[in-house]
């Protein structure tokens, strides 16, 4: 293939990925297109979509991107310093804007609201988090914290720690959650006994524990559902 024919302007204008987002909107466009847009121009070897799609197959797609450093996005051939900070100011949009609609007094109704709430942020975790959602008597989100990180022990995971901040937020109930790095949420002895030790505090506080999920890779598992609250 020559020079010449790696170019945009090559492709037939209703293809091209700016056009195609003008004329069917941003969600019709393919990750690799959305990416060519934002690096705007490829290299003299390869045109911007062939440089998109190789920059995505180099981090795996947007898993992976995402958490990528700016030396990691210009180690890239083709790839600057001012295409990346503009992909990296592209996803850090992406994650605020994610952060603002669950941030607007959100109301978890269910083990379902209360994996949502979280899971976009969890379920690429490589290690254990264990994170607490404050409440109030609406059941809305008052605070959302990370307590631990590291492998879930019932003598590490204090009460204390969890319902400090419950006191300090003057909330109603609360919310735990932790992950599982290997996308399996099926719940260990730990999980239970942590779940169990947490609720009974709660009881004595005054502060209920209305669950404690499991996070997943687009799976969880409530124990409550499950019996153990």
């Amino acid at each position: 293939m020559s020079k010449e024919s790696l170019r945009i302007h090559n492709v037939p204008r209703e293809d091209r990925p700016r056009e195609r987002l003008i004329l069917k909107g941003a969600h019709s466009l393919s990750n690799h297109e959305l990416i060519a847009i934002l690096l705007q121009s490829g290299t003299k070897e390869e045109s911007v979509l062939q440089l998109a799609n190789r920059l995505l197959n180099q981090f795996e797609g947007l898993r992976m991107l995402k958490d990528a450093t700016l030396e990691e996005i210009t180690s890239i051939k083709g790839i600057g310093r001012a295409k990346a900070v503009q992909i990296m100011a592209a996803l850090e949009l992406g994650r605020r804007i994610h952060s603002l609609s669950l941030d607007e007094r959100y109301v978890i109704r269910s083990p379902e609201d209360g994996a949502n709430y979280v899971m976009q942020e969890m379920r690429f975790l490589t290690q254990e988090h264990f994170v607490c959602l404050f409440l109030n008597t609406k059941n809305q989100v008052l605070h959302k914290q990370t307590i631990f990180i590291g492998s879930l022990n019932a003598s590490i995971v204090h009460p204390r720690e969890v319902f400090k901040e419950a006191l300090r937020r003057s909330a109603a109930s609360i919310i735990c959650f932790h992950n599982h790095p290997s996308g399996d949420p099926t719940p260990s002895r730990e999980d239970i006994e942590v779940t169990k030790r947490l609720a009974e505090c709660g009881k004595i506080i005054g502060i209920e524990v209305l669950d404690h999920l499991i996070i997943g890779d687009q799976k969880y598992i409530s124990l409550k559902e499950k019996g153990y609250l």
